[in-house]
């Protein structure tokens, strides 16, 4: 299966200070390599402010990279002229987390679905047509067209969303944790129209959640990031060789009483990205921590298993 999406040493550096503040340089995302085969879904998980939303805007080139490489179907997209990116971002579409604010508010559904058309200079056959062809693929009523985003519920403008990321017949979808403000029974539903999209259109996903648990269930491979950094790639149904990712494992709610897991809390300071320690970034809140994780960072290492782990001390 060959691999739509590469991404090799990226890295983005953010800079605070000038002419009369000290210079600080924040490390949002440190040397990042993966790859996401066609057709498969691959997912992103950590906790807040470790970099998934930079590194998924890094992904699409709506941020430029300090460092790194990033091959979308084989095309470099450093080397893409202006007008050829922007004609390639009709195959690389984003779902954002907060559907309240995804849509303009003085647009009504059938103009926020004809929105990408616009931008990219393109005019539907029949715009009615293919607005109510688009509701009707997120199992929308085409009536709701004319409707403004105050009048619809969370769910149904996060459906509007997705209709309006397929609306150019993309190839990748970035779902920037897509039900993260959605209650649990419209969670499941938009993770369930997803999949089905997904089937149906051939698509691929860059999931990104905090949610292990989700992250899990739905995705083929995980990526698990702590501080900008990938700790763990693994496929969803292995057991979690770091550290971080068993505690963030443990702490998903589990609704079989019979599997419930205990709650492995995390002591410890987060470290600033202004002042990366030496070491490991997650030894300060690790139980298996030595001396040698707060000297020198860990590489990813491929295991017996093929999983790859930065972790001196990996679980298994």
């Amino acid at each position: 299966m060959s691999d739509l999406l590469t991404v090799k040493g990226l890295s983005r550096r953010f800079v605070d200070g000038g002419l009369l503040r000290k210079r600080k340089v924040f490390q949002a995302v440190s040397d990042i390599s993966f790859s996401v085969p066609r057709g498969q879904i691959v997912g992103i998980v950590g906790e807040s402010g470790c970099g998934k939303s930079t590194l998924a805007r890094l992904v699409l080139r709506l941020i430029q990279p300090s460092e790194g490489l990033v091959q979308f179907d084989g095309l470099d997209m450093a080397a893409l002229s202006r007008a050829d990116l922007r004609r390639l971002r009709q195959r690389m579409q984003l779902v954002f987390q907060d559907p309240y604010s995804a849509i303009d508010p003085r647009y009504s559904v059938r103009d926020a679905l004809l929105e990408p058309f616009r931008i990219q200079g393109m005019k539907p056959k029949s715009a009615d047509e293919t607005v109510a062809s688009l509701l009707d693929m997120v199992g929308l009523n085409p009536a709701l067209a004319q409707s403004y985003p105050h009048q619809l519920s969370g769910g149904q403008k996060q459906r509007v969303g997705i209709a309006r990321a397929l609306a150019l017949n993309p190839s990748l979808v970035v779902l920037d944790e897509p039900t993260a403000s959605l209650d649990v029974s419209v969670q499941a539903q938009i993770v369930a129209l997803l999949d089905r999209l997904r089937q149906e259109l051939g698509l691929t996903y860059l999931f990104i959640s905090h949610d292990l648990g989700l992250v899990r269930y739905f995705c083929d491979q995980i990526l698990v990031m702590y501080l900008g950094r990938i700790v763990e790639i693994m496929q969803s149904d292995a057991v979690p060789a770091h550290p971080y990712t068993r505690a963030l494992l443990d702490s998903t709610f589990e609704p079989d009483p019979r599997q419930r897991r205990t709650i492995t809390r995390l002591t410890g300071e987060i470290p600033s990205g202004y002042d990366l320690p030496p070491g490991c970034a997650f030894a300060a809140r690790c139980s298996q921590a030595s001396d040698i994780c707060r000297r020198i960072r860990p590489e990813l290492t491929t295991q017996e298993n093929g999983q790859r782990v930065a972790c001196h001390n990996p679980l298994n």
